[in-house]
């Protein structure tokens, strides 16, 4: 592991006297992923992408990214929080989180930093639009690692949570904690009214209700080669923006001239 770019096996000798181009921030949740995935797998799998970005950016572009430890406080939906220790964080939580990183790193001089989310409960931007504000010169960015590649294109039955792509990814980087014999079937309990299936209004779905197992898509196709198959182009599509990123000098290079 380059602890050049991962703060969190990393130490200051190591750090003072690099520079950095931007700074990759993974943020997940704690909630139960089925009865096989570890209660931080989004933390987890986006620190570990975020890894995999930040090393090939410098080794193919080099651009020098650090990627600081992942944020496991994420929104969970109702019915989630009866679940055994399951947190909720409310969103003023996660945005004084958020403020707080921001601030510390404006203080130390970096201007660029990337959110890799790997929890779909989680939303940055109204907190990113808030921030800009206060922070007209700093260039905040989200990301959903796990929606940069068509699931359906990678995995034969994709679901969305603790399903055969996260599973797949977590085998890929961290077999020893996955224990695919113990996984539930993953189904899902749809929404009655067929305006909610078709999402003509959002409602957060009720998690006991729909899933029994708290998982959402059969992981039992998972294997550890999809997984990393997936994840390799999923880092280099993240390391190409950092090259991008890398060369922004002002809001002006964010749009092409007419």
């Amino acid at each position: 592991m380059n602890r050049e770019i991962d703060l969190s096996v990393s130490a200051y000798g190591v750090t003072r006297p690099l520079d950095y181009d931007i700074v990759l921030l993974p943020w997940g949740a704690t909630e139960p992923h089925n009865l096989h995935l570890p209660y931080l797998t989004d933390a987890i799998l986006s620190h570990d992408v975020s890894v995999d970005a930040a090393q090939y950016a410098l080794d193919h572009y080099g651009v020098r990214a650090m990627v600081l430890p992942p944020v496991a406080m994420g929104a969970q939906n109702p019915g989630q929080r009866d679940l055994k220790f399951c947190i909720h964080y409310r969103y003023d939580t996660q945005r004084a989180i958020l403020t707080d990183i921001v601030a510390s790193l404006y203080h130390q001089g970096y201007r660029k930093l990337l959110i890799v989310n790997g929890h779909g409960g989680n939303t940055f931007k109204s907190m990113i639009r808030d921030l800009a504000v206060d922070y007209p010169d700093f260039l905040l960015l989200s990301s959903e690692w796990f929606t940069q590649l068509p699931a359906k294109d990678w995995f034969d039955d994709p679901g969305d949570h603790a399903d055969e792509l996260e599973t797949s990814v977590m085998m890929h980087y961290h077999p020893e904690l996955v224990n695919l014999a113990e996984a539930g079937p993953g189904e899902a309990h749809p929404f009655a009214l067929q305006g909610l299936r078709e999402k003509t209004a959002w409602l957060p779905r009720h998690w006991t209700r729909v899933t029994s197992d708290t998982g959402i898509g059969d992981p039992r196709l998972a294997t550890a080669e999809k997984g990393r198959r997936f994840a390799e182009v999923v880092a280099a599509k993240y390391a190409l923006l950092l090259k991008e990123l890398a060369a922004v000098q002002g809001e002006a290079d964010l749009y092409r001239e007419s």
